[in-house]
């Protein structure tokens, strides 16, 4: 005699879903439905009664726990289901091509299926799964990707709004000094003019008393010339010559004041071009201004933009012993290689700027291609023409040349870069000395942007005004 097996599927099914119990609770006649099922059933009958038995329930039903833990135990051993033919209650071991169904080995032999290539579902499987392997391995890559774009993002989002606070506060303090520049004029100005107004109130008063004074005289000469007049004819005569000449000295006019006013217009003709005139000189000009989001992250550059330097590895951590925050990798910016590009880039015209190279050891200067490389190449871009210093030794470079050594050239304090779109020409030479390195002659296709490059990190590259004509 066959055995039997212990439980069938129906033993662990719900008289409510009729499916697996999910979650079972016991009632209090000792029948068990999914907790669900329960409460759904119990809110449309309107009572707590038992689907089965009708007896009423008078509490929360507790959990089935041993319950649960056999319809657990029954999944887990039972495994996925087959699918069967709904025909022939047959396994579906087979694919129609021609239908693109599954199908049973009688369902093949069918008039229906008889005709068409079927071949395994299994094999069939097997084979349809590689290709979505490969599409799932590619959507897994791309996911990654996604992911460190994101991550990207979250960092380019915080550097931004580290970048806005810095340079608001840079802002604030160069209006702040500005504001201090108008007060100091202001105030000086106004000094003057408080002095001004001094000195002619005070020869306005000198002169009033010396008319008070030449007021008193003239009333006592008039008095005395009046009573001689009086005196008789004899007197008169013996003393009219003196009379005379003390009436006609006393009758001069008083001498005229000449610029006795304030004058106005030297405080007011002008006065805000005066003002920036006399303040202008305390500002500086950088004809190129550097960009930082394009700068390496070795690099340091100045706060106002016009200098950089390598950073030393003492200043890994800033003077707070908090580590430097990490760049955004931004297209934009060279990853790899320490250099930095000019924050504007030119397609005509003449354009010159001078750079203080100092004491450094190691530089580059030049200009290069706004399509140039910058991720992922750790030597010189190859889109670059650059005069260099390194190891007591100047060089030229070009693309798709190798280096050109200067070994009879001094080493510069100061090296002018002048560019020539419209004749197509770059020039290094020392201002200084007045010598010409080299010049290149090319055609450039794109805009071109000033470079700049440094691995020294105790003496600056410092961008200066050009002050005197380039030959």
């Amino acid at each position: 005699m066959a055995s039997k097996r212990p439980f069938s599927e129906e033993d662990f099914m719900c008289p409510v879903c009729c499916d697996i119990f999910k979650d079972p609770v016991l009632l209090g006649c000792g029948h068990s439905l999914c907790r669900d099922c329960t409460h759904q059933y119990w809110a449309a009958k309107g009572s707590r009664e038992c689907p089965l038995c009708r007896k009423r329930s008078t509490k929360n039903p507790p959990v089935n726990l041993a319950l649960k833990n056999l319809c657990q135990t029954f999944l887990d051993y039972r495994g996925p289901s087959e699918e069967l033919c709904e025909v022939h209650r047959e396994r579906l071991s087979l694919f129609c091509l021609h239908d693109e169904q599954l199908v049973c080995v009688v369902c093949r032999e069918s008039h229906e299926h008889k005709t068409h290539t079927c071949r395994p579902a299994c094999e069939l499987a097997e084979e349809r799964k590689r290709p979505l392997r490969r599409e799932l391995s590619l959507l897994t890559r791309k996911m990654k990707m996604i992911q460190h774009a994101k991550f990207e993002y979250n960092q380019q989002a915080e550097h931004i709004r580290h970048q806005a606070l810095h340079t608001a506060n840079v802002i604030k303090k160069d209006f702040k000094h500005l504001h201090q520049l108008l007060y100091d004029e202001e105030k000086a100005m106004l000094a003057a003019l408080n002095e001004e107004k001094t000195q002619k109130t005070q020869l306005m008063k000198d002169k009033i008393e010396t008319m008070n004074d030449e007021v008193l005289s003239l009333s006592k000469t008039i008095r005395e010339l009046t009573d001689h007049l009086d005196s008789g004819d004899i007197h008169f005569l013996q003393n009219f010559k003196d009379m005379m000449k003390r009436a006609q000295d006393m009758n001069q006019d008083p001498d005229p004041v000449q610029g006795g006013l304030i004058d106005t217009a030297q405080y007011l003709g002008n006065l805000k071009f005066t003002v920036w005139s006399k303040i202008r000189w305390s500002f500086s000009y950088s004809p190129v201004v550097l960009d930082p989001n394009t700068a390496n992250s070795q690099l340091i550059l100045s706060e106002d933009l016009t200098s950089l330097r390598n950073e030393d590895e003492l200043e890994e951590e800033d003077v707070a012993g908090v580590q430097r925050k990490k760049l955004p990798s931004n297209l934009e910016r060279f990853d790899k290689f320490p250099c930095v590009l000019g924050s504007v880039g030119y397609s005509s015209g003449t354009h010159i700027w001078d750079v203080d190279v100092g004491d450094s050891t190691f530089w580059m200067l030049g200009v290069t291609t706004e399509s140039v490389q910058r991720k992922g190449t750790t030597s010189l871009p190859s889109e670059v023409w650059c005069i260099g210093y390194d190891s007591d030794t100047l060089s030229l470079k070009a693309p798709q040349e190798s280096c050109i050594p200067l070994p009879a050239c001094e080493k510069p304090k100061r090296v002018r870069v002048k560019l020539d779109l419209d004749e197509g020409q770059l020039s290094f030479s020392d201002p200084l000395s007045n010598t010409l390195y080299h010049t290149f002659t090319t055609n450039f296709t794109e805009k071109v942007f000033p470079f700049f490059c440094s691995l020294c990190s105790f003496s600056p590259l410092r961008i200066v005004l050009v002050v005197e004509p380039c030959n």
